[in-house]
């Protein structure tokens, strides 16, 4: 990094404008009404004196979220080259909303999108508002570990051919188990065909500050990324940023066809659904978490990816668990993969990833990311630390000698291929009724059910409901899983159409 790059990210716009604010002590006659904390003495005292006196609305000094001129747009053009972007917007519905107004800005009613099967609830969401039709491409699952993979270029390939009208591509990378497709090469293909790439890098914020990761998608040249500071960076719970288009060296194969998307129409789309009322709170989070990882991220994520590396050796000599790594690289479905998630395998040792994931938060107070059936993740980042990490380590050994079965073998797989019978807005939307739990197959879904976290749906609207579906869904319930997503939370009915 040069010094001219150093010397600009060492400042933080919106950060600076708010601690000038506070030193004015202005009298406020604006919301929020609880002026500084004074009308709310209790939250006040919870929260902190400071907190409450950040708490501000927008006003000349401070900027607009909606249409920045001053402070807010010099934060988003320093996010913007932190990250290798053409343009940068902050966010403050969280990763969610980042991602529905990338399907928004790709794609309106009837338009199509390749999509893997195993995304985030939000782009299902975002299609049901929209009207986009997804096209699916099943990413397979590990026939060991049961978890999604990546999409391979050939399956790619396949979809475009079928569906040479689509608008976009919609990539996961990371996913949350740390695998990542070939990002470049979808790149390189959709763009030859005319089509933008969009990218949930919820799970990769951090990719963007080491040269030890996968590549990130600004890198790749994709036209859009979702990114989740508040995971992995550090800012506040809710914060996000979107990203428009790379300044990375993409190696295209061929003339790019797809067109540009404009940062000033991404912007109109974002102000459809994101709040008026933009909170300082996180966006100042965000302009102090960019800074940080600008001049320091790639130390600190080398010494996330060096704790990840000893937790995982540490844990695979305990004997049973699996921490998986590297070594699942293969070049095709799983093409790289992100190693400072530190995934770990359970079923050797007689147990659901849940019911580790229960143990060690009941009996160690080790609060995991999550657990599926077979694996449980610890989520690591800038604000870990090797003692922590060997608690845990400690803990799953305890757990192996006190808790530990038979190896389990007879366990579903987190993926299930869909049968797509309606769009997700058309079944969303159509007249439907609730029907038996138990004898729902062979009806189409009007609702999303998931395991929460991590949220990808086992079910979206417009899916033909299978055994396979009914049988994953039971198990979950039996092992503790949270269910989520269906109107009747015991899961005694199902909303299907009629």
């Amino acid at each position: 990094m040069d010094s001219d790059f150093l010397k600009r990210q060492n400042r933080a716009p919106i950060a600076e404008a708010l601690e000038e604010y506070t030193s004015e002590r202005v009298v406020p006659f604006d919301v929020p009404g609880h002026k500084h904390g004074r009308g709310n003495p209790e939250l006040t005292a919870f929260l902190g004196e400071r907190t409450m006196t950040l708490d501000v609305n927008s006003m000349k000094p401070l900027d607009n979220l909606c249409h920045p001129v001053s402070v807010i747009k010099d934060a988003e053009e320093l996010a913007a080259e932190a990250f290798g972007a053409r343009a940068a917007f902050f966010m403050v519905g969280g990763t969610t909303s980042s991602v529905q107004a990338m399907v928004f800005t790709v794609a309106a009613r009837g338009d199509k999108i390749i999509v893997p099967r195993n995304v985030h609830r939000s782009v299902i969401y975002a299609m049901v508002l929209c009207g986009a039709i997804p096209v699916y491409v099943d990413p397979g699952a590990h026939e060991q570990l049961g978890i999604a993979l990546g999409m391979t270029l050939p399956d790619i390939e396949n979809a475009i051919r079928k569906n040479p009208d689509a608008k976009a591509i919609f990539v996961n990378n990371p996913t949350y188990y740390g695998i990542c497709s070939d990002l470049r090469g979808i790149v390189n293909l959709a763009h030859a065909h005319g089509m933008q790439v969009i990218v949930d890098e919820a799970h990769g914020t951090h990719l963007s500050f080491s040269d030890k990761l996968p590549v990130s998608a600004m890198e790749a040249g994709a036209d859009m990324a979702a990114v989740s500071m508040h995971k992995s960076g550090g800012s506040l719970t809710q914060s996000s940023f979107l990203l428009v288009g790379g300044t990375g060296d993409m190696q295209t194969s061929g003339e790019r066809t797809a067109p540009e998307i404009s940062p000033a129409y991404v912007r109109q789309i974002i102000n459809l659904t994101q709040t008026t009322s933009g909170s300082y709170l996180f966006l100042s989070s965000l302009d102090l978490s960019r800074k940080r990882l600008a001049l320091h991220g790639k130390e600190l994520f080398d010494k996330v990816i060096d704790m990840a590396e000893y937790a995982r050796s540490e844990i695979n000599s305990i004997g049973g668990y699996y921490a998986i790594g590297s070594e699942l690289v293969d070049g095709k479905a799983i093409c790289d993969f992100d190693k400072t998630k530190l995934v770990i395998h359970t079923l050797p040792v007689g147990l659901a990833g849940i019911e580790v994931y229960d143990l060690l938060r009941d009996e160690y107070d080790i609060q995991m990311e999550f657990g599926d059936f077979g694996n449980c993740l610890a989520y690591l980042s800038v604000g870990d630390r090797v003692r922590e990490l060997e608690r845990l380590v400690g803990a799953l050994s305890e757990i192996r000698r006190h808790f530990g079965k038979d190896p389990l073998v007879s366990i579903p797989n987190s993926y299930i291929a869909p049968i797509v019978a309606l769009s997700p807005q058309e079944a969303f939307y159509a007249k439907t009724e609730h029907v038996d739990f138990g004898s729902s197959v062979g009806r189409i879904a009007a609702e999303s059910i998931m395991c929460y976290p991590p949220g990808i749906p086992v079910l979206a609207p417009g899916e033909r409901i299978t055994e396979e579906v009914l049988e994953y869904l039971r198990f979950a319930q039996e092992k503790g899983c949270q269910i989520t997503g269906a109107e009747d939370s015991s899961l005694s009915t199902i909303r299907v159409v009629v």
